[in-house]
């Protein structure tokens, strides 16, 4: 039986509505596709903290999430995937990319452009049909 992780992802709009995008390294799981931040949440964590420190730990940044936007779960050839993208803004500084190879902001209609992790396309489908 696959192993199932519990994965966090933030949904980041800066004032200018453009979405934080994540490419995911080439050392990394599902490597080369575009993703939104986020990491697995530890036993005894809630959603909203575990992405938090995610966030602090991969990118450097303080960001408050505060509601889930899109809940889905994906399954891959070896493990399955239950990702709970949450809206989220960044609180103190700027984010860096220490796992990622690039960090990119992008308007809604431009999300579809990017060749993106498979887990992740219900969470972009959304935000595209949505309404800012």
């Amino acid at each position: 039986m696959k192993k199932t992780v519990k994965v966090v992802a933030a949904i980041i709009e800066n004032e200018k509505n453009e979405i934080l995008c994540a490419l995911r390294s080439p050392s990394m799981s599902i490597p080369n596709m575009w993703e939104f931040p986020g990491g697995k949440v530890e036993e005894g964590e809630d959603i909203y903290s575990a992405l938090e420190r995610e966030i602090d730990e991969e990118m450097d940044g303080k960001i408050k999430a505060t509601e889930v936007f899109n809940e889905n779960i994906h399954e891959y050839e070896k493990f399955t995937i239950h990702l709970i993208t949450i809206k989220s803004s960044i609180t103190e500084g700027g984010l860096t990319p220490s796992e990622h190879s690039k960090l990119i902001w992008l308007k809604r209609e431009n999300l579809a452009s990017l060749k993106w992790a498979p887990a992740d396309i219900p969470a972009v489908e959304q935000l595209i049909k949505e309404k800012v």
